[in-house]
């Protein structure tokens, strides 16, 4: 199993010799969807290359805006890319059909419609700080260009009680706290068989029909950047959700040590390099596009050391520990059914986190939102920005050198997932999530669907080049 990315995005090669503070307007626009995410990135890539902390306020502020986009990005993903699959002819023997299709039919569907509705409502928070969304632009190195304002934090928690509201009526029939204190699988079951109305229930079982349980494994090994930095790192941690890796279904969890992240283009279509794989500081992505050749992908392989790495929402709570997340993965593995539940788990979560985050701000209103920056800082150095978007571990890693970026690298999560095979030949986590599922219709490949669609895919909102000349959309 081969996967072909056709999308050259070329933003790394778009920012060399730019001013360092480009990147703020530039790379929000990598993405449509995580634009956040990256403007993120590049600021602590800045900052990191600086050497300056910005004050508590403006992480607080920061932080809300990104969790707004996560969760706008996993409600969206969950209802209108992912359960949309389960109104196929194919499962119509499955006993809750027209309740599924009643739900999840596109553009008919109550689930759908009102999907569509609350995750534009949701993505009201960023506008509220950050002034618009997508490709906003208010971080920069030190803070944030404008402060909480008791307006703007009472507007942001109103709307996230409305939404906090929906979700435990229409997706989890449920409190929302009481569905995060659930530990085992056994109690996760019990709670969608009292609940047959709510969305999370039809998923549930539209997946168990559908055996996504059992299929779509891929890597072991577990990756995460950290959910949400804290503006005050305690000893224990320095994130919401911890950062780490997990060598493998049984290994411990390990410290992240970004210094074994690398990249591989031996089947890429980028200018070769020798060796195996280079360190983002130390890279490059020079197109050299060769169709004919055996390379076959416009993504780069990352690898931590030489292992190839799975990222996400089941990564992120896994690094985390939250139970119920551990307990299913014991008992079934890093499936494609779990992937997604992992995905509203977390959604849930940040739910709570914004709300806390929320009134950390109003308890600290006055306190500032930028740092004193010295009018000299913008040195040349490296940085690098790491940090959890919606599909996962996200990283800037830029190089400056008299006044301009000399350098900059991005993995983006669906890069790790989607990526080729690496110098040793060893195949990508999608490539390798792919071998054994069983395909009952080749020419309607719908359980690939499935699993490529349970890591969130982002391979849509840019540039696709063929050999043929034209010019398509793709559907994962």
């Amino acid at each position: 199993m081969l996967f072909r990315s056709t999308t050259y995005r070329g933003f790394e090669q778009i920012m060399v010799g730019r001013s360092p503070r480009d990147a703020l307007v530039i790379t929000p626009r990598i993405c449509g969807i995580c634009s956040t995410a990256h403007l993120y990135a590049a600021v602590c890539a800045l900052e990191d290359a600086w050497r300056i902390a910005p004050p508590a306020n403006a992480v607080h502020i920061r932080n809300v805006s990104l969790m707004a986009e996560i969760i706008q990005s996993d409600l969206r993903q969950t209802f209108l890319f992912f359960t949309p699959d389960f109104c196929h002819a194919r499962y119509a023997a499955f006993p809750g059909f027209d309740a599924v299709i009643a739900a999840f039919a596109p553009f008919k569907g109550w689930m759908h419609l009102e999907t569509l509705r609350y995750s534009r409502r949701v993505i009201e928070i960023v506008a509220l700080f950050a002034g618009q969304w997508p490709h906003s632009s208010h971080m920069v190195p030190g803070g944030v260009t404008a402060p909480a304002t008791v307006r703007r934090i009472v507007d942001a928690q109103s709307l996230i009680a409305e939404i906090t509201r929906w979700v435990e009526q229409r997706i989890l029939g449920g409190n929302l706290e009481a569905w995060l204190t659930l530990v085992h699988a056994d109690e996760f079951e019990h709670w969608v068989s009292e609940r047959p109305a709510a969305a999370l229930t039809l998923l549930a079982q539209a997946a168990w029909f559908a055996g996504l349980h059992t299929m779509g494994f891929g890597s072991p090994h577990l990756l995460s950047f950290g959910t949400l930095v804290l503006p005050e790192p305690m000893a224990s941690r320095s994130h919401r959700m911890a950062s780490g890796v997990r060598l493998g279904s049984d290994a411990p969890l390990v410290p992240l040590n970004p210094n074994a992240i690398s990249e591989h283009v031996r089947y890429s279509w980028f200018k070769p390099h020798p060796g195996g794989g280079q360190h983002p500081f130390d890279g490059e992505s020079v197109p050299d596009y060769q169709p004919a050749s055996d390379r076959y992908s416009w993504a780069k392989a990352p690898r931590y050391g030489s292992d190839v790495m799975q990222t996400g929402p089941l990564a992120d709570l896994m690094m985390d520990g939250d139970p119920l997340t551990v307990d299913l993965y014991r008992r079934e593995g890093g499936n494609a059914w779990l992937r997604q539940l992992a995905r509203l788990r977390r959604m849930t979560k940040l739910l709570l986190f914004l709300r806390q985050t929320l009134d950390q701000l109003a308890a600290r209103i006055d306190e500032p939102h930028m740092a004193p920056v010295p009018l000299d800082i913008e040195r040349d150095g490296q940085g690098a920005g790491l940090l959890t978007a919606a599909r996962g571990a996200l990283g800037h890693w830029i190089s400056i050198r008299e006044g301009v970026f000399d350098r900059y690298q991005i993995i983006t999560p669906t890069a790790w997932n989607a990526s080729p095979r690496d110098s040793d030949g060893v195949r990508g986590h999608w490539e390798e999530s792919l071998i054994g599922v069983p395909v009952s219709d080749p020419e309607d490949p719908l359980e690939i669907g499935h699993v490529i669609r349970s890591h969130d895919p982002c391979l849509v909102c840019t540039v696709h080049v063929l050999a043929s000349g034209r010019r398509i959309r793709l559907g994962v």
